[in-house]
């Protein structure tokens, strides 16, 4: 059975075809006629395909939300209003990917720091601690990654940099812009992270776009919300936390144009006008870059799947990959990933190169390396935490 699960949660449903069916709903993308499909299903399956068949997984879709048309317009619309008008970002997860209950949540974070591939309890400060001017962090769901992501956040515990966070996240859906504002606080089972509306003015005023017109986008994304969740439980209220949630979307144009990220007009823009509004804030900021790595296996497209012994093989890519971001070269970085025209693709290609870019760091230490594989699938996806100082 193959699974349909709607990223922008528009259904909460899960609808499990077998891969016949699933094939028809291949073909459902405008250029396809009933008797097309029907066409194609006999060559595929030797068997005939009634159009009531047809029409009737379509009136499931449709029902789910599955289907894009009429009635998955209208409820998109009547979310991003809902969204518009609510006064804060709800934590969308809370409840799915993690425990809504303050307690449980927190004695699920505490297990990451404490089992055995996590980096132990913090116990007291460095005498030697250097000056933390950013991490990346996985944005893999807890249950894999959980142990990664308290790895760069223990060094934020440690470091101890002041409650002011740029949390560069990764859309998983499409966006209109390269990057995307939102000036709603975040809410989260163990507190709100308030927005830095005078550094998003700062940031704003410096790009010619509207970085709020896909803000909708804000109100499904994990990527920010997870290191949120983090965030809250270092600093358990009441001390104030406030944070620029910022989403990239694809630099899959510059991949393609074999250019660097900064020949793009609104990339450009967009970096330059972060990096001066952090320079001329009067606090110091801390830059997370929520970002995992390779995505590869018949899960992400790939026919022939990845074997486990092949796992090694990967290691040692994204670990060459790795050593540009410990040398802060963002050039050197995403060449690495054009070069391969992003055959690993790199979920966090956009935070980890606008984190390169704006950071002014001396250097870049790899913490945690890790790797999720479902061998039913033959799946792998890859993550890592790393701090600048």
């Amino acid at each position: 059975m193959i699974c349909l699960q709607d990223p922008l949660q528009m259904s909460d449903k899960m609808l499990f075809l077998p891969p016949e069916l699933y094939y028809v709903i291949s073909r459902l993308d405008g250029c396809h006629s009933f008797l097309d499909i029907q066409a194609d299903f006999m060559r595929r399956f030797g068997g005939f395909l009634f159009t009531e068949k047809i029409e009737e997984l379509i009136a499931q879709l449709d029902e789910h939300l599955l289907l894009e048309g009429e009635r998955f317009q209208k409820k998109l619309r009547e979310r991003e209003e809902e969204f518009k008008r609510a006064p804060i970002r709800e934590a969308a997860f809370a409840g799915k990917s993690y425990e809504k209950e303050p307690d449980l949540l927190r004695m699920r974070l505490a297990g990451y720091f404490n089992e055995p591939e996590g980096p132990g309890r913090m116990v007291g400060k460095p005498k030697d601690s250097k000056n933390l001017k950013g991490v990346i962090a996985p944005h893999i769901d807890f249950q894999r990654g959980g142990f990664c992501y308290a790895f760069a956040h223990r060094e934020i515990q440690e470091k101890d940099p002041p409650p002011y966070f740029v949390i560069l996240g990764v859309s998983h859906a499409p966006m209109g812009l390269p990057f995307s504002l939102t000036r709603k606080d975040f809410a989260t089972p163990l507190g709100t992270l308030k927005v830095n509306g005078e550094l998003m003015d700062a940031v704003q005023s410096g790009c010619s776009d509207d970085l709020l017109g896909s803000e909708n986008v804000h109100q499904w994304e994990h990527s920010i919300e997870f290191q949120c969740v983090f965030l809250r439980y270092l600093y358990p209220e009441p001390v104030p936390l406030t944070i620029l949630p910022v989403l990239s979307g694809s630099l899959q144009e510059a991949v393609e144009r074999s250019v660097s990220p900064m020949e793009l007009p609104p990339v450009r823009q967009f970096i330059d006008a972060l990096k001066e509004a952090i320079s001329s804030h009067t606090n110091k900021i801390c830059l997370i870059a929520s970002a995992d790595l390779s995505h590869v296996g018949r899960q992400f497209g790939d026919p022939d799947g990845v074997p486990d012994y092949e796992l090694s093989v990967l290691e040692a890519k994204d670990r060459q990959m790795l050593g540009y971001v410990e040398r802060l070269d963002a050039e050197g970085f995403f060449s690495f990933v054009s070069e391969e025209r992003d055959r690993r693709r790199i979920c966090g290609l956009s935070a980890i190169y606008t984190l390169l870019k704006v950071l002014e760091a001396t250097e870049g230490r790899l913490l945690k390396y890790g790797q999720a594989y479902t061998p039913e699938t033959q799946s792998v996806v890859s993550f890592a935490s790393m701090a600048f100082y």
